[in-house]
C-alpha cells in the first residue's frame, strides 16, 4: 500500500466521523475553537489508534473483531442518536454537555471500531511509504489516518454548527436519526451474507426517494405565502395517485403474477397478505400518536409530544410501506426475478421520490403556517423521509436471504400503501372546489402506470 492508497483509505475511514461531527455541530448551541479541537482530537486519536491495535492484534483476533465491531457500533450510535432525539422532543429538559468525555468517548469508539479490521489488513497488505521496516510504516499510516480524521471532523463540527445554532430542535432530530442510520447500516452490511448492499445500484436506489423529500421540504424557503386549501388538495391528490399506482402496478399485480407462475393460488394469497398490510397500518395508526396537520386530526394514544413531532410521526407512518415496497422491488431486481421487470426498480424509486415532493411540501408548509420556525419545519420534513432507505435496506436483505417471501412482501406493501392512501383522500374533497385535487390524483396514477409499462415494453 503506497501513499496514494493510504490517503484514500484515510479519507474513507474519516467519513463516519465526519457525519457524526456534523451531528455534534447540529446539536450544539454554540461552538468555540476549543470545542472544534476537542471533537477533532477525539475522533482523530481513536481513528488512528484502532488500526494500530488491529495491526498488533494481527490475525489472532481477526474473526472476533469482525464479528463484534458492527454490533458495538450499532448499539453505541443508537444510544447516542436516541438520546439526541429524546432531548429534541423534551425541550424543557437541560441537555447534557455537548462535548463531555462520556459522549465523545462513545462516539469516537463507535465511529472507529471498524478501523480495527483495517489494521489487521496491514499484516497481509504491508504499508510501504518510507524506506523502513514494517512497524515504522504502520506508525506513519496511523498518524496520517489520525491527522486526516482530525481535520475532516473539525470541519464537520463547524459545518453542523452553522445550521444547528439556528434550528436546534429539528437539527437534533435529524442528527440523531443520521447516527442511528449509520449504526444500522454498519450492522445490516455485516449481517448481509448475500452482499446485496455492496451493490451500488441498490444503495443508490434506496437514497433516490430522500432526494424527493429534500426537494419538497426545501420549497419552504422559496414559498412566501401559506398553503391554501386548494393547493393542499392538489398536493394530496398527486401524492395519493402516485402511491395508488405504485401499489397496484408495482406491488399487487406482479405479486399475483409471481405466485401464479409458481403454481400457487395467487389471488387468495395476495388478498390475505394485502389485508395483513392494511392491519399493520391500522395498528400503527392506533399505537403511534400523530397529527394530520392540515385537517387538524390527531390519532393514537394521548401524548405530551409537541404538535410538530406528531406531524413528523404521521409522515413516518406514511413512509413505512414505501420503504418496504422499495426494498422488495430492489430485492427482485438484485435476484433477477423473471416476473418482475429489471427496469421497474428505478422507475419505482423515482416514483416514490416524485411522490415525496408534494408530500414534503404538504408537511413543511403547514408546519410553518402553524408557528414552527422555518428551519425546524424544513429539517422535520427531511427527517420524515429517513424510514424509506432504512426499511428499504432491511427489506432488501431479508428478501434476498429468503426469496420465497418476495411476492408476499409485495402484497403486504401494496395493502399498506392503499390503506394509507385512502386515509388521505378525504383531504381532496375538503374544499368546495375539489376538481383540481381529483384531477391531480388521476394524473399521478396515470403517469406512474405509464412509466412502469413503457419501461416493461421497452425492455421486451
Amino acid at each position: 500500500m503506497g501513499l496514494f492508497e493510504l490517503l484514500l483509505l484515510s479519507v474513507g475511514l474519516a467519513m463516519d466521523a465526519f457525519a457524526v461531527s456534523i451531528c455534534k455541530g447540529l446539536a450544539a448551541k454554540k461552538i468555540t475553537g476549543k470545542d472544534l479541537f476537542i471533537c477533532g482530537a477525539w475522533f482523530g486519536f481513536f481513528q488512528g489508534a484502532m488500526p494500530l491495535i488491529g495491526y498488533l492484534a494481527g490475525s489472532l483476533f481477526e474473526k472476533f473483531i469482525s464479528m463484534v465491531a458492527p454490533w458495538v457500533a450499532f448499539v453505541l450510535l443508537s444510544i447516542i442518536g436516541g438520546n439526541m432525539i429524546k432531548e429534541a422532543l423534551s425541550p424543557d429538559e437541560e441537555a447534557a454537555p455537548g462535548f463531555d468525555i462520556k459522549t465523545m468517548f462513545m462516539m469516537a469508539v463507535a465511529t472507529s471500531i471498524d478501523a480495527l479490521a483495517v489494521g489487521i489488513t496491514f499484516v497481509a497488505v504491508p504499508v510501504e511509504v518510507i524506506s523502513a521496516g514494517r512497524l515504522p510504516n504502520v506508525l506513519l499510516a496511523v498518524a496520517v489516518i489520525g491527522d486526516i480524521t482530525f481535520l475532516i471532523s473539525t470541519a464537520g463540527v463547524k459545518i453542523g454548527s452553522v445550521f444547528g445554532s439556528r434550528y436546534k430542535s429539528g437539527s437534533e432530530i435529524l442528527g440523531g436519526t443520521i447516527l442511528i442510520f449509520i449504526g444500522l447500516r454498519s450492522l445490516i452490511t455485516h449481517l448481509d451474507s448475500s452482499n446485496t448492499l455492496s451493490d451500488t445500484e441498490t444503495l443508490f436506489g434506496m437514497l433516490i426517494p430522500l432526494a424527493g423529500t429534500l426537494a419538497g421540504a426545501a420549497v419552504i424557503y422559496a414559498a412566501r405565502g401559506d398553503l391554501t386549501g386548494r393547493l393542499y388538495a392538489v398536493l394530496v391528490g398527486l401524492s395519493s395517485g402516485i402511491m395508488f399506482s405504485i401499489a397496484v402496478w408495482g406491488m399487487i399485480e406482479p405479486a399475483i403474477t409471481g405466485l401464479t407462475q409458481d403454481g400457487r393460488s395467487g389471488i387468495i394469497a395476495v388478498t390475505i397478505c394485502f389485508m395483513g398490510g392494511v392491519l399493520v397500518q391500522i395498528l400503527m395508526d392506533r399505537l403511534i400518536p400523530h397529527t394530520h396537520i392540515y385537517s387538524d386530526i390527531t390519532e393514537g394514544p394521548e401524548s405530551r409530544l409537541s404538535p410538530a413531532v406528531k406531524v413528523l410521526l404521521k409522515e413516518v407512518i406514511h413512509h413505512t410501506p414505501e420503504g418496504i415496497a422499495l426494498g422488495a422491488i430492489y430485492a427482485a431486481h438484485f435476484m433477477k426475478t423473471e416476473w418482475v421487470s429489471s427496469t421497474v426498480a428505478i422507475v419505482l424509486a423515482v416514483a416514490v421520490a416524485l411522490q415525496n415532493i408534494p408530500e414534503a411540501i404538504g408537511a413543511s408548509l403547514p408546519l410553518r403556517q402553524s408557528g414552527t420556525k422555518t428551519g425546524k419545519a424544513f429539517l422535520l420534513g427531511v427527517a420524515s423521509g429517513i424510514p424509506i432507505p432504512l426499511l428499504g435496506m432491511i427489506t432488501v436483505v431479508v428478501v434476498v436471504l429468503f426469496p420465497a417471501i418476495l411476492p408476499y412482501t409485495m402484497a403486504v406493501a401494496g395493502g399498506a400503501l392503499i390503506y394509507t392512501t385512502i386515509e388521505e383522500i378525504p383531504q381532496i374533497a375538503s374544499g368546495k372546489d375539489n376538481d383540481m385535487g381529483a384531477f391531480a390524483f388521476v394524473a399521478g396514477f396515470a403517469a406512474i402506470m405509464l412509466m412502469i409499462f413503457l419501461k416493461i415494453a421497452g425492455q421486451g
